[in-house]
């Protein structure tokens, strides 16, 4: 079967290719640059703990030497602390990491993955679909016909692969746009992230804004400042006297050291396309939607729309596709932005607009430095990971299933779990690999040999079980999982959301809760599996 072709080559496509090919997918990344990204200190990401684990996962390699996990986080008005956050176990740490740097180690990691191939220079211009797959041309100095199976874009705000399907792309043009500056200094807090609202140094009125401080490695910082509402140019001039402003503001040093690296002008949009698939094109990332206000963060949401499409192309690719299951890409990922988008256009006014907070959301309790504080740490409905509640994979409701503190489409607790070899790895180390979980949560086992307990009890009725699903699944034991009672079995996609849990081994609901999520009927895919 032919490859995915792959439209772009930024972290969103890269990451893409390489899920897929975990997978035993084949892909063609086009590039329609050299195949090298210029280093720009000033343009950088924040990674959420589950999209940072994402790519190191298929990077192979941590990235932590090249990004910063923060220490802490802190949020000040005027001259008080309004919230003050410290990571660790409870709280795990955002990643922060120049975008370069990201890009270097997934295109590291796909120059070493035979099933990846990395097309430089070729930027497409023709895409034409049939009923067997499609064709791609690219032009350029090696411009060529490329044959696929399917093909994601993946490149960018002002995408081709959209452009050519004609698919609308409505929303807001300068949302919010932010003055940005990379430097290396010292500042009083050491690897701690600051977001601070109306700095007493600057007057009152709508030019106060706030002032954002992001760690990075070697003692750089990136800081960006919001700007006013309007198209007023930021001049070199201006952009040095904040911060020196800002530098004195924090430190008391009328003349503080600093090394400027870098400086830009980052503008925010919020758009929504209308269509992620046109038959076998699909959208992925920024050419699928733009987000970035009150400190969300755009490219978590495009890894997270990789997560949940590789395993369906994958499954497609290898086995007759099922059109629900393709379909549900869209249905989940799109319905999951798009409240991120009216959480955010609902917070503008009042964050923006120095209203109160109560006469905007009635009922609510949480202050606007708590508001903002979601959308940068990742939570709430301003940041925290969605969940695919009203999915057309979710399974037929069971009088056997069971209560969790995790909701059926959530994202699973990262528990600690005994594999089939009987090595203790966590959860998510066996997501991406386009095998269900079953998870068995079985007090006591964490504290004998699994060669103890494997063949005693409901396992090997449990085994028997997840042996004739309809789709290939690893069984998991895990001492505990959150809110759950002995002898719970938990169904997990190959994305890492909950597809249902049970109460005790019920294997006719496994299966038919396994069939809903491939997407209906299973009888083709059993046939394909043991063919």
């Amino acid at each position: 079967m032919d490859p995915v072709i792959v439209v772009g080559a930024g972290p969103v496509g890269l990451t893409l290719a390489l899920a897929l090919a975990r997978q035993e997918v084949p892909s063609v990344v086009l590039d329609e640059g050299p195949g090298r990204d210029a280093p720009r200190a000033a343009r950088t990401v924040v990674l959420r703990e589950d999209t940072a684990t994402l790519v190191e996962r298929l990077a192979g390699a941590p990235l932590g030497g090249t990004g910063l996990h923060w220490v802490g986080w802190r949020s000040v008005r005027r001259r008080q602390v309004m919230r003050e956050v410290s990571f660790g176990d409870a709280e795990p740490a955002p990643l922060h990491i120049a975008q370069h740097a990201l890009t270097g180690a997934l295109r590291a990691a796909v120059a070493a993955e035979p099933l990846v191939e990395l097309a430089a220079d070729s930027r497409l211009d023709t895409i034409e679909q049939e009923s067997s797959g499609l064709t791609a041309h690219t032009r350029g100095p090696k411009g060529t016909w490329w044959r696929g199976s399917y093909l994601v874009g993946c490149d960018g705000p002002r995408s081709t692969v959209r452009k050519l399907q004609d698919i609308r792309f409505p929303g807001r043009t300068a949302v919010e746009r932010h003055a940005v500056a990379a430097l290396r200094t010292e500042l009083p807090w050491p690897g701690q992230a600051l977001l601070h609202r109306t700095p007493p140094w600057r007057m009152p009125g709508p030019s106060a804004g706030e002032i954002t401080a992001r760690p990075l490695p070697d003692g750089v910082w990136r800081l960006d400042w919001l700007l006013p509402p309007g198209k007023d140019l930021v001049t070199p001039e201006l952009l040095i006297a904040r911060i020196r402003e800002t530098l004195t503001g924090w430190t008391g040093e009328p003349a503080p050291s600093y090394e400027l690296l870098d400086t830009g002008v980052h503008t925010v949009h919020h758009r929504l396309a209308r269509r992620w698939r046109v038959g076998r094109v699909f959208l992925a990332g920024d050419a699928a939607h733009l987000l970035g206000t009150l400190g969300t963060q755009g490219l978590d949401e495009g890894l997270r729309d990789v997560d949940n499409l590789a395993w369906k192309l994958a499954l497609a690719w290898h086995h007759s596709p099922s059109e629900t299951l393709l379909d549900s890409y869209q249905a989940e990922r799109r319905a999951v932005v798009a409240a991120r988008l009216r959480a955010a256009d609902q917070a503008l006014p009042l964050l923006r607009g120095g209203g109160n907070l109560r006469s905007y959301v009635p009922g609510s309790a949480r202050g606007q430095d708590a508001l903002l504080s979601d959308g940068h740490l990742g939570r709430g409905a301003l940041g925290a990971p969605g969940t695919y509640a009203g999915s057309p994979l979710t399974p037929a409701p069971s009088d056997s299933e069971a209560r969790l503190d995790t909701e059926p489409g959530a994202v699973v607790a990262d528990v600690r779990v005994t594999a089939e070899d009987g090595s203790f790895v966590r959860l998510r180390d066996r997501l991406g690999r386009g095998s269900l979980l079953v998870v068995l949560v079985a007090p006591g086992t964490g504290v004998w040999e699994r060669k103890h307990w494997v063949s005693a009890g409901i396992m090997p009725r449990l085994a028997a079980a997840v042996t004739a699903l309809p789709h290939p699944a690893e069984l998991l034991v895990a001492e505990s999982y959150p809110g759950a009672a002995a002898h719970t079995v938990l169904l997990v996609r190959p994305d890492g959301h909950l597809v249902t849990a049970l109460s005790g081994v019920r294997p006719a609901d496994l299966y038919r809760a396994a069939e809903a999520t491939l997407g209906g009927p299973a009888k083709e895919q059993a046939a394909a599996n043991a063919g």
